[in-house]
């Protein structure tokens, strides 16, 4: 039982609504003594001040942090860490998995020090949640959710085991198996309580402690939760890692950005438009790195399913958050959604007693900037065909999908000529063509935005038509030119999470159906809900079946085309697009859509709400302008147009009223092996220590604790250091540690044909993350990477010294390792950019680097380094690998390194160049804080 400390005397009792009493950390109290004006606090900033008021221990968060928080300021530089200890984390499958084979490879060095296995436990709990696995190879048919599920389960069953065997071995550590829904869905429906409790003592008497539901989660799109007024967000592997095991997720205090919203959604406009408008809005903002927080009356009159369509898209407009706060429509929606009575009357006395129930007013809260919308002048609209910021009003579409085919690729059009227009292939999927299509993850964009790369590549399953039978495919013979649709898909957690939208799509279809309307059979439509709750009320309103008419079946419960999971298209279609050049398009309800990620053959792809989805199937096509062009014609010869089938808000209101009920809710979060009872034959072993299978491909034993020591060694000098590589600026975590195809010729390919894998079963790097050998072969080794040491070459190259023979990466680093030879990192600006992967530091470690020094570090891949025990070096004063003239011939020492080494200290790299002249150069350590000195002390976290 945790013994509650009580700084700034701020404990205070609060009536638990159940006749009980417990104890709280009260904001209002620590105003009262004197520490900040919190009351005037956003409401987001005050939910982590109670995190760091609540830990404060004197070690891991101070006083100190306590009264930089209250005393936050709108304006001032941001310079302060904010240590924030998260209540609970959340993973996807993806990279989840790596996250469980460290936990396993923990207890197994425990257990072979002779120690009980069991004292490794996460120190709060953890939900994974199988959503990343599913790819959408069958759709269409009715069998479409059963066949996928078969080649899903085929195809990840080495990492399913593991998860079973996760499931029974941790108390904490709970798994919500496939088939079930989208983490953020099922985060948002079940898992979110809102407020926490634990058992606590106050003076050895026993008490329960409330707190707000917190959380980190290894998905950018966690933010959905924020909707619900819960704060939480996106991170690495390492700091969810962190997380896990009670230690704080560093921040830097943010700046805060108030959106006041007034006004209300218009007759035909959806949330999906207001999302995407929001979007476009803050991303010209530049809210990068902040904290968004709606207020106002326009966000008080949103209901919570609305409010977090747009959470979920703060990655979209670059926020840390998009936060609303705590009002009675979210007490209402824990209520509708199933959660007990008890649970909703502490969750309202919480936050009650806290200050912060109720939606803030103009004047209420200090922000550092103000901006406003009118919820009136949001208009249906669409984003693409390449960036989620990029609105179109639903009447342009046509003429920006012509503007764009003809603009300069660097432009983000397509490049084509006016004339190519005419271009026309006709297909007969009945005919096979092709043997094999290169699959090369984003091969037609070299120069990306890291975070574009990281969205575009995180495949988890393979994208080949050979895998999938001819029979997956349906029958047809079309013409297909510039703008066809050929994906439609209702899919993602942005806007399956909501009522509203689905249940129009299905009305939509309903109408169409009535009106003889049809989707061409080139067009694979699918349909894939965040949760079974979506087909139960799809059911009960009996709009499923028109949904299916239109090709709209279910496919799977899980990310699928959102994440690039969109399967394979019919050969003759892909062969077709291939040999034309053809700009073909998508058109679904996710969150992203830069080139290639939907799927590597379809260049132009459009996110927009679930009926629109679904009208675009009809029409076949985006180059219309849907506001005066028909759908088609109905079978009695007329012209259908949008506005004929498109939903009112009382029909929409109504459905909602007799579809959605607190008792389905509960009926399907209760029992997930009933649900999918492939799970249940899934076999696995049991124990609280995993037997290691030595010729598994996918999960191994990593090296991290194999000579665990619980002492930690003493910090010394880096001496006869050679370099693996010198890189230039903005050296992505994708540069670093590809998430994508695995080469063939690559050390990863080599290691995977030797141990008996076929190259069309590699799978990607992503879903071997729980194999650190199939990793640490993938780090550096990305196709576009270039090692300056080798110039004109790019790739995992590298040249091994003092002999100069040019080598893979991997293979140079296993000689110098053989050789106890340390090796340094040169890079430029901005290394590490993009999102946090951690196999970017873990990989880097494994391959014997001591040190990067670069000119400057992407904020959260310099704490992973230090999380890895790398040490992050920073050049000062406008040196460089340039300007020092640094061309991989010379060795490195790192002079000042010691028992009393201090956070931020200034150190000597000394160059030895390979004529024996040498040079002292100043930098700076960046391990940034005293508890990151002890991690690197440790080796890592």
């Amino acid at each position: 039982m945790n013994q509650l400390h009580n700084p700034f005397d701020s404990l205070r009792t609060l009536d638990l609504g159940n006749g009980q009493q417990g104890s709280f950390y009260s904001l209002p109290a620590l105003e009262k003594a004197g520490i900040g004006a919190i009351s005037t606090l956003p409401v987001s900033i005050r939910l982590v001040l109670e995190s760091v008021l609540r830990n404060c221990d004197g070690n891991k968060v101070t006083e100190a942090n306590v009264k930089a928080l209250a005393n936050w300021a709108p304006k001032a530089e941001r310079t302060e860490e904010i240590p924030f200890v998260v209540a609970r984390i959340v993973l996807q499958d993806f990279t989840g998995v790596p996250l469980l084979v460290d936990l396993a490879a923990m207890r197994a060095a425990v257990a072979r020090m002779g120690k009980n296995p069991k004292i490794i436990e996460p120190l709060v709990p953890v939900d994974l949640v199988v959503d990343h696995s599913v790819q959408v190879d069958f759709a269409g048919t009715p069998d479409a959710l059963q066949r996928n599920l078969d080649m899903e389960f085929r195809r990840n069953r080495e990492r399913y085991q593991f998860l079973k065997w996760g499931m029974q071995a941790f108390d904490t550590f709970k798994v919500v198996p496939p088939g079930i829904g989208i983490v953020h869905q099922v985060n948002l429906e079940y898992l979110a309580k809102g407020v926490l409790s634990s058992p606590s003592t106050i003076n050895s008497q026993p008490t329960t402690l409330i707190y707000p539901d917190t959380l980190v989660g290894t998905d950018s799109h966690t933010t959905m939760i924020n909707g619900l007024g819960i704060v939480g967000w996106g991170v690495g592997g390492i700091e969810a890692e962190a997380g896990m095991l009670g230690q704080p997720v560093y921040f830097l205090t943010p700046d805060v950005v108030g959106v006041h919203l007034v006004g209300e959604l218009g007759e035909g406009v959806t949330a999906t438009d207001l999302a995407l408008t929001v979007t476009q809005m803050l991303r010209q903002a530049k809210v990068v790195g902040k904290f968004v927080e709606f207020y106002g009356p326009g966000a008080a009159a949103l209901p919570v399913v609305d409010r977090a369509t747009i959470a979920n898209m703060a990655p979209e407009y670059g926020a840390t958050m998009g936060f609303f706060p705590i009002d009675g429509e979210c007490v209402n929606y824990l209520r509708a959604t199933g959660r007990s009575e008890e649970q909703c009357r502490l969750y309202e006395n919480y936050y009650r007693a806290q200050g912060i129930l109720g939606m803030p007013k103009r004047s209420d809260t200090r922000y550092s900037t103000d901006v406003e919308l009118d919820l009136g002048s949001v208009v249906p609209s669409v984003a693409g065909p390449k960036r989620p910021q990029d609105r179109i009003e639903l009447p342009k579409l046509k003429q920006e999908f012509l503007a764009a085919f003809t603009r300069p690729v660097t432009e983000n059009g397509f490049g084509k000529k006016p004339e190519d227009l005419k271009t026309m292939a006709r297909v007969n999927t009945a005919k096979e063509v092709h043997p094999l299509i290169d699959h090369t993850y984003g091969h037609r964009k070299l120069g990306v935005d890291p975070s574009e790369s990281e969205m575009r590549d995180q495949h988890p399953a393979p994208d080949t038509p050979e895998q999938v039978p001819p029979s997956a495919f349906p029958k047809a013979e079309s013409e297909i030119h510039h703008g066809s649709v050929l994906i439609a898909a209702i899919t993602s957690c942005t806007n399956t999470s909501n009522p509203s939208v689905m249940l129009a799509a299905g009305v939509l279809a309903k109408k169409a159906v009535e009106r003889g309307l049809r989707v061409n059979p080139v067009v694979k439509a699918s349909l894939a809900p965040g949760s079974r709750v979506v087909s139960d009320y799809l059911i009960s309103t009996g709009l499923q079946p028109y949904l299916d008419q239109l090709g709209f079946s279910l496919v799977g419960y899980g990310c699928t085309t959102c994440i690039g999971n969109s399967g394979p298209l019919a050969s003759p279609i892909e062969d077709a697009i291939n040999k034309y050049d053809l700009i073909a398009a998508s058109v679904l309800s996710g969150n992203r859509n830069f080139e290639a990620r939907v799927h590597q053959s379809i260049k132009a792809n459009f996110l927009m709400s679930p009926p629109l989805v679904v009208a675009f199937a009809l029409a076949g096509r985006v180059d219309i302008d849907l506001s005066r062009e028909p759908l088609g014609k109905g079978k009695d010869g007329q012209p259908a147009y949008l506005r004929d089938l498109w939903p009112t808000l009382k029909e929409i209101r109504e459905l909602m009223r007799s579809a959605l009920k607190p008792d389905m809710f509960r009926k399907l979060y209760r029992d997930f092996a009933e649900q999918n009872p492939k799970w249940s034959e899934i076999p696995s072993s049991i124990g609280h220590v995993y037997e290691w299978d030595p010729d598994s491909t996918y999960i191994q034993e990593p090296p991290f604790f194999k000579n665990f020591s619980t002492q930690p060694d003493e910090i010394r000098e880096i001496k006869g250091a050679r370099p693996l590589g010198i890189f230039g600026d903005s050296v992505t975590t994708d540069h670093i540690s590809p998430a994508g195809s695995i080469k063939k010729t690559s050390p990863a390919g080599k290691y995977l044909m030797d141990h008996g894998v076929n190259v069309v079963d590699f799978n990607s790097y992503g879903s071997r993350r729980g194999n650190d050998r199939v990793m640490t072969r993938g780090t550096f080794a990305n196709v576009r990477i270039k090692n300056l040491m080798v110039p004109g070459s790019e790739g995992g190259v590298t040249k091994h010294l003092p002999d100069g023979t040019p080598m893979s990466i991997f293979d140079a680093a296993m000689k110098y390792q053989h050789d106890r030879v340390p090796l340094v990192v040169i890079a430029g600006q901005e290394y590490g950019t993009g999102s946090s992967r951690d196999w970017a530091a873990k990989g880097t470690a494994l391959l014997g680097v001591r040190a990067v020094v670069a000119q400057s570090f992407e904020r959260i891949h310099r704490s992973n380094l230090v999380g890895m025990g790398v040490l992050p070096l920073q050049f000062k004063h406008g040196a460089s690998a340039l300007a020092l003239k640094l061309d991989g011939s010379e060795t490195y020492d790192v002079a000042g390194l010691g028992p009393n080494l201090k956070a931020q200290q200034d150190l000597t790299l000394r160059i030895t160049r390979a004529n024996g002249a040498f040079e002292n150069v100043s930098v700076r350590c960046r391990i940034d804080t005293p508890i990151e000195i002890e991690y690197y002390q440790h080796g890592g976290i």
